[in-house]
């Protein structure tokens, strides 16, 4: 506090200039106060008759009281007699300029009268006072001994007003801003300004805060005009707006106050339901409070009969209680209406439950807080304890069991740091100053975490921070890193306790979402830091600043378990070299973080479950202040089981949620031990995946589809000549007809689909290349119809097996058969690419096909099987027409013809059926092994070649029309043919039937 025992004026004269071109300081004579004057001094000088000059006048005045006299306090006019009589230069008046006062430590806190100021230059010598008077900037300044000064005299203004002459004016769209709005602020200047700045001073705040360019505010420039905007208004955006400038050889600053109203979501109310008895409560208390506002807020309650209502005000913010003392006998809507002059009112409703007798209940409970009776079907609240923000809720399940309990308590101090980091991205505050801040209570905060809403508060603070730091491209000290630090290893601690599993279950992308903050702020260490490292159970840092020489190779090393390495190839790091900029490498190991991140696996990663080695490692490199992230790096995780996968955390995958992804780096082998060695072309956050089974990536695999693939296209064009050959003499009836049809169709699909699978591998791989899609597309596509047209046959046949004696019209079956068979697939293909490769899951990593990862793969595999399972009744539907009743009734000669037409008929039709792909199953599981896949790739790319072999050549009807062509002879009887058995199965039905009359 500034002590006034010896309080000091500074006065300053007027003096007209008579005659004289230069004007001398007149010396004051002994002060009528009784105290001592110093020698006047002249501090401006001014040409010309007529004109007048400010002379300095020091007085020391002491007064008991402490008090300045109201003579004093007002510019003194003298006497005319005293003006006559003066030879020289005429003082016309005295006024005060300055009020100065010491305090004990002999200090002077100077502060300028009405219509004078310090000027900019003594403004930046001195440090301000810490109440500035009337706010004013550079009103009060602390000197450390009487200056030879005094405040100057502002331009004036208005000879009616006597107020000096702003050069510049203040407006803004509109002083009540509504929640949601748009404030905008117009500065037009009528001089020329600089250092121009915008503030924020919140109701019953001591100082204003700095507006910034942020996510809300938006700060504008031209020639003589400024502008501030600041979107989606609410009430911590209310207060008293700054305009701050210099101008004319002073600093001046206008003032606006905004309003703004509060919104629904700004009241707490607690309950903001009940459920109650009045038989065990006769009374009960509402509540509903309203943060610190600069309006003044009233509250009525309705109904309000025979209740008493309070107010009070609590840890920043005001509460308006409802003793309801009776308790009403029907359900009732209580209503807090919160009034303001000239707003409507906001109103704000909670629903009151009265159990009846009768009604199901949930019973009372008070093991950990307090439960009270609640009717079935309602939500039950408590409220947080001391020092918590929020409510604890518990839902009454409709048979009267408790549910489990739901809380959103939030430590106080930590949601203030939330809130602070989440206005500091918006725009309030100066990042250089409240990060640092911010990032101090860090590791307190992250020790007392007891929730799952600390938890995701704290994640959430350090997430702003970092958004903060990279827009603002500020740099920490190793202080400010190493609570960053500490805070991370204490959250990474938590890895065993419930909060990580409760608050993933809010948000799944919680570990995403620290490994991001973390990152982004561990390359932020300012130079002069540098070298600097940092060892924590869970946390491991070293940052190297490295200037114009740069070694050959950069290699560092970590005492993880098992060991990690990683290298940097000088060749990766030449162009930074040659441009003589500094570098800063930052490598940063975080354990147990790997564990805590989503089971979400980017292309090429398939749907397994992969174990992982328990540290992700993170590299950065920092060329000035750009982000350089091409590098090379070779790391090496140590001994690993299983095959390894190398990895890096990719945050644009999901939605932005991110995920593992293997783009850009590879797994290699290490001569001296097993171990995951890998190398990738980019720096980021990596780690290793381990597999327990490895898919055969095998050549001779490779070589046996490409080998069946063009077997398989021969004997399908061979199958076209044939039938090009033969195709009026096979479809003179209509079941003939039906058969031959769709197999002539999916004999095209599917030599359409193998060439073009064939020739996909050629292609080159990605989103970003067109043909590859298209191949993916027609792939997808073709083979699908491929099978629509298999399922088309099957039913085609079950209708004949199951209807003997009803013909099918070739007018309404054909077209459907061509819907199924081509329309079908077209859609559930197209639906597939528009689904799908918006987000970026329609390609497999390094393939023309459809990724296994997204969905898109299943879109082709669940028709499938589908289908095959389809065909698959079918032809146990078939097998059951030729076993009965030959087998239980005739003689053993027709068994074993009906056994061998089982035979036939399990050749021909389980390659036309598709039933060779059920084995694709197996391809899909977990284990896997080399024997499945390769007895998969046999029946699955040889498929033409079987459909040639059974489904064309060996038909009866092809063989003779053949002969018929070629020979001029006829077949013999016994050929074996997909119609012979097929007229087999229908005479046996017709005979079977008249048997059994």
């Amino acid at each position: 506090m500034v002590c006034s025992a010896a309080p000091l004026l500074l006065l300053a004269t007027t003096l007209p200039l008579l005659g004289s071109p230069v004007a001398q300081a007149s010396q004051p004579g002994q002060s009528q106060a009784g105290g001592e004057s110093g020698s006047g001094q002249l501090l401006d000088q001014e040409n010309g008759a007529g004109e007048s000059a400010l002379v300095s006048v020091y007085v020391h005045l002491d007064f008991s009281d402490k008090t300045w006299p109201h003579e004093v306090s007002r510019t003194l006019t003298l006497p005319a007699a005293s003006a006559s009589s003066s030879p020289g230069p005429l003082l016309t008046g005295l006024g005060l300029t300055t009020e100065c006062n010491v305090n004990h430590e002999e200090n002077f806190y100077c502060a300028c009268l009405s219509g004078y100021q310090w000027n900019t230059s003594i403004c930046l010598h001195y440090p301000p006072c810490q109440s500035p008077h009337n706010h004013q900037p550079c009103g009060c300044l602390v000197f450390s001994h009487p200056e030879p000064g005094y405040c100057q005299l502002l331009p004036p203004g208005s000879p009616v007003t006597c107020l000096p002459a702003v050069p510049g004016t203040l407006s803004l769209n509109s002083q009540l801003q509504m929640p949601g709005d748009t404030l905008s602020l117009t500065l037009l200047l009528s001089q020329e300004a600089t250092d121009l700045s915008w503030f924020l001073r919140h109701p019953g705040s001591p100082s204003p805060i700095l507006l910034q360019p942020g996510t809300q505010v938006s700060v504008t420039s031209s020639h003589g005009q400024a502008a501030l905007s600041v979107s989606n208004m609410s009430h911590h955006w209310a207060g008293e707006y700054m305009s701050c400038f210099e101008a004319q050889g002073f600093k001046w600053s206008l003032h606006e106050v905004v309003r703004v109203p509060l919104k629904a979501t700004d009241v707490a109310q607690l309950p903001d339901q009940l459920s109650i008895s009045c038989a065990t409560s006769p009374g009960f208390q509402l509540s509903c409070c309203i943060p610190s506002t600069n309006l003044a807020y009233t509250a009525t309650w309705s109904p309000g009969e025979g209740s008493k209502a309070s107010a009070f005000n609590e840890s920043g913010s005001q509460c308006f209680v409802l003793a309801v003392q009776h308790c009403p006998m029907t359900d009732t809507m209580y209503t807090c209406d919160l009034q303001s002059p000239g707003l409507a009112p906001l109103r704000i409703p909670i629903s009151i439950t009265i159990i009846q007798d009768g009604d199901i209940t949930c019973p009372e409970d008070t093991s950990v807080l307090t439960w009270n009776v609640t009717k079935a079907g309602h939500m039950a609240q408590a409220p947080c304890p001391e020092s918590k923000r929020g409510i604890v809720r518990r839902f009454c399940a409709a048979d009267g069991v408790w549910g489990p309990v739901h809380s959103s308590c939030t430590d106080a101090r930590l949601l203030a740091l939330f809130i602070r980091a989440k206005l500091l991205q918006a725009g309030q505050g100066s990042p250089a100053e409240e990060v640092p801040q911010i990032l101090a209570q860090l590791p307190g905060q992250a020790a007392e975490a007891s929730s799952p809403s600390d938890l995701l508060t704290l994640l959430s603070t350090m997430k702003y921070l970092a958004k903060v730091v990279a827009k603002a491209r500020i740099q920490l000290d190793h202080s400010a890193l190493k609570n960053l630090l500490i805070a991370t290893d204490k959250v990474l601690d938590m890895d065993t306790r419930p909060l990580w599993t409760l608050a993933q279950a809010r948000k799944p992308w919680a570990g995403s979402t620290l490994l991001l903050a973390v990152e982004t702020l561990a390359c932020s260490l300012c130079p002069q830091d540098h070298p600097f490292t940092f060892s924590l159970p869970n946390v491991l840092l070293q940052n190297q600043l490295f200037g114009p020489t740069f070694p050959a190779n950069y290699s560092i090393s970590f005492p993880t378990r098992p060991p990690l390495q990683a290298q940097i190839p000088g060749h990766s790091l030449a162009p930074l070299v040659h441009n003589g900029t500094e570098i800063s490498i930052t490598s940063l190991v975080l354990r147990k973080l790997d564990h805590l991140l989503p089971s979400n696996y980017g292309q090429g990663l398939g749907d397994f479950l992969y174990a992982t080695p328990g540290l992700v490692l993170v590299i950065s490199i920092m060329a000035g202040d750009q982000a350089f992230s091409q590098g090379e790096v070779i790391m090496d995780f140590g001994n690993t089981d299983g095959s390894p996968h190398c990895v890096f955390w990719d945050h644009s995958l999901f939605q932005g949620r991110g995920g593992w992804s293997k783009e850009g780096c590879q797994a290699q082998a290490a001569s001296a031990r097993p171990t995951a060695r890998c190398l990738c072309q980019h720096l980021t956050a990596f780690s290793v995946l381990m597999s327990p089974h490895t898919v055969p990536e095998e050549p001779a695999l490779v070589l046996l589809t490409q080998v069946g693939l063009g077997a398989s296209i021969l004997a399908l064009l061979v199958c076209l000549g044939v039938y090009r050959l033969v195709w009026r003499v096979v479809v003179q009836n209509k079941v003939s007809y039906f058969r031959h049809a769709a197999l002539l169709n999916m004999v095209l699909c599917l030599l359409a689909a193998d060439t073009c699978f064939l020739g996909a591998p050629f292609l080159p791989p990605g989103p970003q290349s067109p043909l590859c899609l298209a191949a993916t597309f027609l792939c997808h596509f073709l083979y699908l119809a491929t099978f629509f047209w298999m399922l088309a046959q099957a039913l085609v046949l079950a209708h004949q097996l199951l209807f003997v004696f009803h013909q099918l019209p070739k007018h309404r079956v054909l077209p459907l058969m061509v819907l199924l068979g081509y329309l079908c697939p077209l859609a559930l293909a197209g639906v597939t690419l528009g689904l799908y490769l918006p987000q970026g899951q329609y390609l497999r990593e390094g393939e023309c096909w459809l990724d296994g990862k997204g969905g898109a793969l299943y879109t082709f595999v669940g028709p499938v099987l589908a289908i095959v399972g389809v065909n698959g009744l079918v032809l146990a539907m078939a097998m059951l027409k030729l076993l009965r009743p030959s087998l239980s009734e005739g003689p053993p000669a027709e068994k074993r013809q009906a056994l061998l037409g089982v035979i036939k008929a399990l050749l021909i039709l389980t390659p036309i059926f598709g039933l060779t792909w059920v084995l694709g199953l197996a391809t899909l599981l977990e284990e896997v092994s080399t024997v499945p896949h390769y007895i998969f790739t046999i029946l699955n790319t040889f498929q033409g070649v079987f459909i040639l072999l059974f489904g064309c050549l060996m038909d009866k009807k092809v063989q003779e029309a053949l002969r018929k062509r070629f020979c001029r002879a006829q077949a013999p009887n016994s050929t074996i043919s997909l119609s012979t058995n097929e007229g087999y199965i229908l005479e046996h039905s017709k005979g079977g039937s008249d048997t059994a009359r």
